[in-house]
């Protein structure tokens, strides 16, 4: 017995003396696959694990987007944190019903988001969601019927609130009929033109930057498939843009899930005016990133990994 206690207690000192070593930990696991998250919807999703997580994130991506957007910040956080991000519905390998079964519409990609937390397992109570662009508006209406749907929403670069003067031109087109037809029929002709340089507008050669290759061709295969395109996608979701803003703006009294707001300072597409009105109406914190465009996230994944970390931090030390 003397001999077993030895080496147990031999044991217990090398485990304390590898951790105070700072000995590497084990590799958090990556995965891609798909999860059935409702009758109509199966996303195809990518999940970060460590072995011992602190918290769970959402990425939730944008216009013209697929998860891969998230790959560099996901494996960033991966060591601490179980990082989640799948397509929407009309992106990447995600399904795409007709539009007579699924509107596209925020208020539609609320339920997805909603069903996707449920089907996954995800605990709520330990959930950070971060959606930008087009995933910023569906988190929200979510939270507003569900307020225990995470403990934060980190949202950006998108445009929550009905104010078409704060969009560039082409975006308020796309609010409303005629000019949304053409707009959308011109987006569908320039497939390639779109995913070489959305990223890049607003920037002078010299300031651009590249996408990782494996990002730019996996936005090519799943431009379109089963006959409905992300342009498709984009359209239908602002043919109710308006009606879903002004919903969320009708009852942002309402809104109690903790917001942080984080915008690029230099977004091509919708002013800061629009991320500052958004924050003072929700008595949310606003943080600006100098040099930032419309997609912080691939222009520095390191910093908006530091703001998610920051988010992290307010919520450990919350009571």
């Amino acid at each position: 017995m003397r001999k077993l206690f030895n080496q147990l207690a031999q044991a217990a000192t090398f485990a304390l003396a590898l951790a105070a070593s700072g000995a590497p930990q084990a590799a958090p696991a990556t995965t891609i696959d798909e999860l059935q998250v409702n009758s109509t919807i199966t996303l195809r999703r990518m999940v970060v694990r460590p072995p011992r997580p602190k918290a769970t994130v959402l990425l939730l991506h944008g216009f013209p987007e697929t998860l891969l957007t998230w790959n560099d910040v996901a494996q960033s956080l991966g060591n601490e944190y179980e990082v989640h991000a799948f397509d929407w519905p009309g992106y990447g390998q995600s399904s795409r019903p007709p539009v007579e079964h699924f509107s596209y519409a925020p208020s539609a990609y609320a339920q997805v988001l909603r069903d996707y937390i449920r089907t996954a397992g995800i605990d709520t109570a330990h959930l950070l969601i971060y959606g930008t662009d087009i995933g910023g508006l569906p988190a929200l209406l979510l939270a507003l019927d569900e307020p225990g749907i995470a403990r934060r929403i980190v949202v950006g670069d998108f445009a929550p609130l009905n104010r078409p003067q704060y969009m560039h031109a082409n975006l308020q087109a796309l609010k409303q009929k005629p000019t949304s037809d053409a707009i959308h029929a011109a987006m569908s002709r320039n497939r390639d033109e779109i995913l070489e340089n959305c990223y890049r507008r607003g920037f002078d050669k010299a300031e651009q930057f590249d996408i990782a290759p494996a990002l730019k061709a996996d936005m090519a295969r799943g431009w379109e498939r089963g006959g409905i395109s992300a342009a498709d996608a984009f359209h239908h979701y602002y043919a109710n843009f308006t009606r879903d803003q002004e919903y969320l703006e009708s009852r942002l009294p309402a809104l109690k899930t903790p917001v942080a707001v984080v915008w690029g300072e230099r977004d091509f597409y919708i002013s800061t005016a629009m991320g500052s009105e958004f924050a003072q109406r929700s008595h949310a914190s606003l943080t600006l990133l100098p040099g930032m465009g419309h997609y912080p996230h691939l222009q520095s994944a390191q910093r908006t990994a530091e703001e998610i970390r920051a988010a992290l931090s307010a919520i450990e030390q919350q009571p």
